[in-house]
């Protein structure tokens, strides 16, 4: 299909799921009430329901949907992996065991911004394992094996901190934040997340054509005058960056980064850079549509969705294992 043409129809399809995203909720707002709502000022219940509740939860939706399958798309063409996913790296993990710690400390309560902090610390110290650990002639390999052994690290040690929890109730708040959801999020975590996810998609964007070239292999684009150093800092800077944001504000939600990439593939050129601004759409649509989904098939105890992206992303992660094992034979 035509890049142009597939972008728009993902660009109209994730506006369209926004748009409706805006209008599900238990408030039982008509359409007039709703749009008046968006643009009213005052305390009437209208706008209260869509400024400080709706539109933050699609905006994240959009957003944290976008830097996930940008990321899985980046990562997939830079690893030459097609399993790769932003959690390969171990950003999201030591993310979620930053907010972890900030839990279980009871800095959580203190204020609105100590668990996004934490979350966005655990990133920074992974992007500088990360680095370190790759730097001076690393290889993609290095970085690999640095990011899965980031990963069991903080996931270790996020079970640590749940088994000396001090009471359940605090156990189960860290259980439940792990889970990733969009609701309960105001406008603040919007502006917390945005200007970091912002940085992020300029980092990958950055390094489009040098993914390119390393779907050649990393001798072949050093021979093209691909900065190899500087394109690893990039794509790996600009996950942490967008990723550790959206885990910050949203709590764990995986397989977007992995799936997207996968079903928009067949209807783009072999080039990895065609693939990211229609993997990004793609994964704002998906996470817009699980977060209505959740909304809908449960209304009274909303699921989780990061567990509906995990009973999604599961199956199909099982599924792409099986179809590689069954070209190796």
């Amino acid at each position: 299909m035509n890049a142009m043409r597939l972008n728009i129809l993902l660009a109209i399809l994730a506006c369209l799921l926004f748009a409706l995203s805006l209008g599900v909720g238990p408030a039982d707002l008509v359409l007039a009430e709703s749009i008046s709502g968006l643009f009213a000022g005052g305390g009437e219940a209208a706008a209260i329901i869509m400024q400080e509740i709706r539109l933050p939860r699609a905006l994240l939706g959009l957003m944290i949907g976008f830097t996930l399958g940008l990321s899985g798309a980046v990562l997939q063409g830079f690893l030459r992996n097609p399993l790769a996913e932003p959690g390969i790296i171990g950003v999201s993990s030591t993310a979620a065991f930053g907010a972890v710690l900030v839990f279980y400390s009871g800095l959580a309560g203190s204020a609105l911004y100590a668990l996004p902090a934490g979350a966005l610390l655990g990133a920074l110290i992974a992007v500088l394992a990360l680095l370190a650990l790759s730097a001076r002639g690393g290889s993609t390999l290095t970085l690999i094996l640095a990011g899965v052994a980031l990963s069991s690290l903080s996931g270790a040690l996020t079970s640590l901190v749940l088994n000396l929890s001090p009471n359940p109730f605090a156990a189960y708040e860290i259980i439940f934040w792990l889970l990733g959801a969009l609701k309960d999020r105001s406008m603040e975590h919007v502006w917390i997340a945005a200007p970091l996810m912002l940085l992020g998609w300029v980092l990958i964007a950055a390094s489009a054509r040098a993914i390119d070239a390393l779907a050649l292999g990393e001798e072949a684009a050093a021979s093209m005058g691909v900065h190899l150093a500087r394109t690893r800092f990039f794509i790996v800077a600009g996950v942490a960056l967008g990723v550790g944001a959206a885990t910050a504000v949203a709590g764990t939600i995986g397989f977007i980064g992995l799936v997207v990439p996968h079903l928009i593939r067949p209807l783009t050129s072999n080039m990895p850079s065609a693939l990211l601004l229609p993997s990004a759409l793609g994964g704002a649509a998906l996470l817009l549509a699980a977060d209505i989904a959740v909304r809908v098939i449960l209304p009274a105890g909303e699921l989780n969705v990061g567990v509906l992206t995990a009973l999604i992303g599961a199956p199909f992660f099982l599924w792409l294992v099986a179809r590689a094992r069954r070209d190796m034979l």
